[in-house]
């Protein structure tokens, strides 16, 4: 997926006080940095933030980090954010598969929204569901393990329900349409998701949880 050059993004990610640079430094310490021990909840592959800084601002009392590795995305979440006021809020800059050097057992639940599909066979592994991201995840989960997965890709979705139940994941919830669900699934929307919706395209979803 290609996205936008945003002019001067280095410059704005330097500059940004949401921004959170040489994120190792963090290891175990996440709370420390927020100041309080409220739960932590992440977004891997955030974009432009659009449902992070939305999630922060409806959910006060959780803590929230988005994860992002390109540079023009994050620089255009923190010119969303601009001067707001938002302590419960972090952006990263990082890889995912960087995790284990970020975060020790601090995260309460994993948002991935709208994630690269990855549709071809042999790209399978670069999928945020695949067993070697699964288990990467295994060593930052605090406690209980809580997957939240959106996507509008049908090959995406049968791939992540297939992982998290082999590895056994429970599904609390699933839709197949998210936005015109009879459960009336409370939810937060991405931009891409906002244009989703206005195309007319289905959404899934799934709330996947591991007790173990």
């Amino acid at each position: 997926m290609r996205y936008n050059t945003v002019k001067d993004s280095d410059k704005i990610i330097r500059n940004s006080s949401s921004i959170v640079g040489n994120p190792q430094n963090y290891k175990n310490k996440w709370n420390d940095l927020f100041g309080n021990k409220n739960v932590i909840h992440l977004e891997l592959g955030m974009g432009r933030g659009e449902f992070i800084i939305n999630m922060a601002k409806k959910y006060p009392n959780i803590n929230f980090i988005g994860l992002e590795l390109d540079e023009g995305q994050i620089a255009t979440a923190a010119k969303k954010l601009g001067d707001q006021s938002l302590k419960n809020l972090k952006l990263i800059k990082a890889d995912a598969r960087d995790l284990d050097k970020i975060f020790g057992k601090e995260i309460d639940t994993i948002y991935l929204t709208f994630s690269e599909p990855w549709p071809k066979k042999k790209d399978a592994n670069k999928r945020f569901t695949h067993e070697s991201y699964l288990r990467l995840y295994d060593k930052i989960f605090k406690k209980h393990k809580h997957i939240i997965l959106k996507t509008d890709n049908k090959v995406l979705f049968a791939s992540a329900l297939e992982s998290l139940s082999q590895y056994w994941y429970e599904f609390e919830r699933v839709s197949l349409d998210l936005h015109h669900d009879e459960n009336n699934i409370e939810n937060v929307m991405t931009d891409f998701e906002k244009q989703y919706y206005k195309e007319g395209r289905p959404i899934f979803y799934v709330d996947a949880k591991f007790n173990g």
